[in-house]
């Protein structure tokens, strides 16, 4: 896995984590269920990238 792809995986994840603490605090329930949704896409392609860094 490359250091921008960790960079940005990790980005979207602390951004997710963002929204959905903002939605929680807002009361705001399409908010949180983003920022859960973009927690999932990171953690779905962190996961991607550690299968492929097994094969190399």
């Amino acid at each position: 896995m490359g250091l921008d792809d960790k960079i940005k995986n990790a980005a979207e994840d602390l951004g997710g984590k963002a929204k959905e603490g903002f939605g929680k605090i807002t009361h705001n329930e399409k908010l949180e269920a983003e920022g859960k949704a973009e927690q999932a896409k990171a953690d779905v392609k962190k996961a991607g990238e550690n299968v492929k860094d097994a094969f190399k």
